[in-house]
């Protein structure tokens, strides 16, 4: 099958640093299923274990977290999937990714594509969705029917706010405060349904007291969390829940502890990494949010195509995937 892999941490300028090659398809066994993929979408999960993450010997390592397919293998105890199902998922780090042909997935993270978009469409939303869901109502629980409370997303304008916002809106009555430096991200932002886009290139206390803003409730970052820390312990309220998903160098929880705020880190592969006994858990959020997309509640995220799915062009993704300016997500689609 053909691939897309690495043997080198390599910056994405060398060419080498992710070459078209081939390999054997997988077999499958147990709950895992054989996907033929038809998009996939880039994350910044990918460019950060490309850069990092060395191979197992003279191994090509395959990476890639978000992919569209169809079933075309089962293991022996799959339960959830036949042959023939168009599927949707983010998979497994620990495990080879979507950037190929084929691959095998664990029927428990692995949910029914929605069939009202397209592949390159629904590509863009399973690492971000099972992101933004997670942190919304698994870790900092947000009162859904409290149309008092706000939340405050640093950020937004990404993969994971573009859904995040989305979610928030559509399934709470928070006050959606979120962050956007460009007009043409705020404006996304506001189509969205972000209630106020305020301007993180400034201040956030300046840009909160500039508008009469009341402290959130809630305080999501999603990048430069270190820049904004200083800021998020000013304007949250006391008792107060904070959390990313960033991978800030240094992080001190201490100067939150006047405010008694609860701090919580978001990482989408946890469940699949250590196999929770909640892991079947991913695969009923992809399938709720599903039919959220078919029902019209939810719209995609998908920001540009980047065409056929090849080094050249995955190379060209990641390299504007860490200039940090992408609007939604990147996809590319077919072999």
């Amino acid at each position: 099958m053909k691939a897309i892999g690495y043997k080198e941490n390599l910056p994405i300028e060398d060419v080498k640093s992710l070459q078209d090659i081939e390999l054997e398809t997988p077999k499958v066994s147990g709950r895992d299923v054989l996907v033929e993929i038809k998009a996939i979408s880039v994350n910044p999960a990918d460019y950060k274990v490309r850069a990092n993450v060395p191979t197992e010997g003279d191994n090509w390592k395959v990476i890639g977290w978000d992919a569209t397919g169809i079933v075309k293998e089962v293991g022996e105890e799959v339960t959830l999937f036949k042959v023939g199902d168009e599927v949707w998922y983010a998979g497994d780090i620990t495990r080879q990714g979507s950037y190929a042909q084929y691959q095998v997935v664990d029927e428990r993270i692995v949910g029914k594509k929605p069939t009202s978009i397209s592949y390159a469409e629904a590509a863009a939303l399973p690492l971000t969705t099972l992101t933004a869901w997670e942190l919304l109502f698994d870790r900092l629980e947000v009162a859904k029917d409290d149309a008092q409370k706000s939340i405050l997303v640093i950020g937004a304008a990404g993969g994971v706010g573009s859904i995040l916002v989305q979610l928030a809106k559509k399934l709470t009555k928070l006050n959606i405060i979120a962050t956007a430096s460009r007009e043409e991200t705020t404006t996304w932002l506001k189509e969205l349904g972000a209630d106020m886009v305020i301007n993180h290139g400034n201040k956030l206390s300046e840009e909160f007291e500039k508008y009469q803003l009341a402290a959130p409730d809630y305080v999501v970052s999603l990048n430069a969390t270190e820049q904004h820390a200083a800021e998020i312990v000013k304007l949250i309220k006391p008792q107060g829940k904070f959390g990313f998903i960033d991978d800030p160098k240094s992080f001190n929880v201490m100067p939150f502890k006047h405010k008694a705020v609860s701090t919580h880190i978001e990482f989408m592969f946890t469940r699949s990494m250590f196999q929770t006994e909640d892991m079947q858990e991913q695969h009923n959020i992809l399938n709720e949010v599903s039919a959220l997309i078919d029902n019209g509640t939810i719209k995609t995220t998908l920001g540009e195509n980047f065409g056929t799915i090849n080094a050249k062009n995955m190379r060209k993704a990641h390299a504007f995937l860490e200039t940090g300016k992408a609007k939604g997500k990147i996809v590319l689609e077919g072999f």
